[in-house]
């Protein structure tokens, strides 16, 4: 049995947010396999904190894939989640990433920019001129390689569904253990080497930034075996 709960972390916590280190394996949100998920927990502990007698209201402002670990930002306030919507509607919270990829990028430090659509669980790569396609935009830079792997720093300017999956995978370089893009084997854990690293906001209600800064994992796998 997953023992992810014991791994949570808090990252930042008011009125208004909850920020919080979600491990490598754990669903953000449930679903039919009825595990426990990282909003699930939330709830259960902002309940059992402030001894509320009804279901704590708590908003998912956005998501990670089950397989990836990082940073993760929840509103506690109606009020909270629309404003937090609207500065992901404006690009303006930035998202950075931490990605452990097969071979090098060229050049090493630069930005992509490609065109994807949904094709069931997956993005693809799409032209411009698709009526289903939306634009992918990131930034990245190699921090260090170690044999056939680099560590990657990525800023996203989109948010676009799998986009640093399928974008580097498009490179050829995909993360590792990521079967779906063409990773060649799974990791024992059945998790990936992606990491949400840091996410920054304004405040919903205050004149100041807000900087989630996830903790490196303890099965963070880098150097690669």
């Amino acid at each position: 049995m997953s023992r992810n709960h014991e791994r949570i972390k808090i990252l930042y916590e008011d009125n208004h947010l909850l920020g919080l280190f979600k491990p490598a394996g754990m669903l953000i949100q449930g679903d039919k396999t009825g595990d426990l998920s990282l909003l699930d927990w939330a709830k259960d502990w902002l309940k059992n904190k402030y001894m509320k007698p009804g279901n704590a209201f708590l908003g998912l402002i956005h998501r990670l894939d089950r397989p990836v670990a990082g940073a993760v930002l929840f509103a506690r306030t109606s009020k909270a989640a629309g404003r937090l919507s609207a500065q992901i509607r404006e690009h303006e919270i930035r998202k950075t990433y931490w990605a452990i990829v097969q071979g090098s990028p060229r050049p090493p430090e630069g930005e992509s920019k490609v065109f994807l659509k949904r094709a069931g669980s997956k993005s693809i790569l799409t032209g411009p001129h698709d009526p289903s396609g939306r634009a992918a935009e990131l930034t990245y830079r190699i921090l260090e390689t170690w044999g056939r792997f680099s560590l990657v720093e990525i800023d996203l300017i989109t948010g676009r569904h799998h986009q640093i999956r399928c974008q580097f995978a498009a490179m050829g370089c995909p993360v590792l253990g990521d079967l779906k893009y063409g990773f060649p084997y799974a990791l024992p854990s059945r998790n990936i080497g992606l990491l949400s690293k840091r996410l920054c906001c304004r405040h919903p209600t205050k004149p100041l930034d807000v900087v989630l800064d996830s903790p490196t994992p303890d099965d963070w796998p880098w150097p690669p075996a």
